[in-house]
């Protein structure tokens, strides 16, 4: 074993005094030449570039997530206008009223009272207008004097405001003022569907609740025309602006294309999860679009750039934006570029190429790896 030991020490040596000569099996190495990344003939690395052409600059299609909500514009929720109880409910979610139609009665003491008082001011105002007729007549006759004349006219006056303000008063909630009922009846003031009803038969009601944030007893909306609520994120508020025309994609008519408009943009953006507020309006007269679905709206924006690459060819170094482009079949360059944004995996570039260059897509980064090696003097 000892002289085995001997023998390799010196095999070891003799093979460390050869080390200055070249290695004919050793891999054609990959060079730095005026700023170029020169691979040798036959290079097995270069195998591990793709590269793709610079393409001419076109409009950008902008996609945003959105969800459809009833148009507010054509929405009503029915709150208490008396406190009463429900005695009988004339409408369901998913009917179709008619402006007008009464979509539930309420037995109200308020109600009654209202009515009363209208009765009241008539009776009132009937009394007024007699005296005053009275009162003229005397004048006339020389038995009263002018001044019972101005008060009777006064009084009369008076009585005929009250009357009117009771009875626009039980007008207003579509009642009576011919009799006193007590029952209120609540009417829709809209065509349309109802989608809520939150209340139910023998329901006591009461107005102040409406301040705890009590549901509304109804909901009637005209789905004829649908809002769309989309969610922007700051890139994209260079594209918005109102009468935006945009195409609606939903996955329940995967083949259809519903056309809205951008209506309202907001004017900040959300803190918490830094995305901007847009508002559009769809129609939706054929009813195949339903409220709180979820869609993507889509549209074409004219793009700043010039030229545009695969996001791919694009990487961040030292806060830069550069590529590779091909200058020779075996010759690579590195290159700073301006970009304008991403949409569809692909960058706009403003700056740095021209159409027709070839940019690498795959191996990007190894070519980074090797192209800093060269500068650096560190071995490939």
């Amino acid at each position: 074993m000892r002289y085995l030991a001997a023998a390799l020490a010196a095999v070891a040596v003799i093979a460390s005094g050869c080390g200055d000569k070249p290695d004919k099996t050793a891999l054609p190495r990959p060079g730095l030449e005026n700023g170029r990344l020169v691979f040798p003939e036959g290079s097995q690395q270069l195998a591990a570039f793709v590269t793709e052409p610079v393409r001419a600059g076109a409009p950008l299609v902008v996609q945003l997530p959105g969800r459809l909500v009833w148009n507010e514009e054509r929405t009503v929720r029915l709150f208490p206008s008396f406190a009463g109880r429900v005695t009988a409910i004339l409408a369901k979610p998913g009917d179709i009223v008619t402006a007008g139609q009464t979509l539930a009665l309420i037995a109200s003491p308020d109600f009654g009272q209202a009515q009363a008082d209208a009765r009241r001011a008539q009776s009132e105002f009937t009394l007024a207008q007699k005296n005053l007729a009275r009162q003229r007549e005397l004048y006339a006759g020389g038995v009263a004097p002018m001044k019972d004349v101005i008060a009777s006219e006064a009084d009369f006056s008076r009585a005929e405001n009250e009357l009117q303000r009771a009875n626009s008063r039980v007008r207003l909630y579509g009642g009576a003022v011919e009799s006193v009922t007590q029952s209120f009846a609540l009417r829709s003031p809209i065509a349309g569907t109802v989608i809520e009803r939150n209340i139910n038969p023998g329901q006591e009601l009461r107005t102040d609740l409406q301040l705890s944030n009590m549901p509304a007893m109804f909901v009637v909306t005209d789905p004829a025309r649908l809002w769309v609520n989309l969610e922007a994120t700051e890139r994209d508020l260079a594209f918005l602006k109102r009468g935006q025309v945009m195409r609606l994609r939903t996955s329940a008519w995967p083949e259809a294309a519903f056309a809205a408009t951008i209506e309202a943009i907001s004017d900040f953006i959300d803190p918490a999860t830094r995305t901007l507020r847009a508002r559009g309006a769809v129609d939706n007269r054929d009813r195949r679009l339903k409220g709180e679905m979820y869609v993507t709206a889509e549209f074409e924006s004219a793009s700043p750039a010039k030229v545009q690459v695969p996001s791919k060819a694009v990487f961040l170094f030292e806060d830069k934006h550069y590529v590779f482009i091909q200058v020779e079949p075996r010759q690579f360059r590195r290159v700073e570029v301006k970009i304008s944004g991403e949409y569809g995996g692909m960058i706009g570039v403003l700056e740095g190429l021209q159409a027709g260059q070839k940019v690498v897509t795959d191996g990007n980064l190894f070519l980074l790896r090797i192209h800093r090696q060269l500068q650096t003097g560190a071995p490939v």
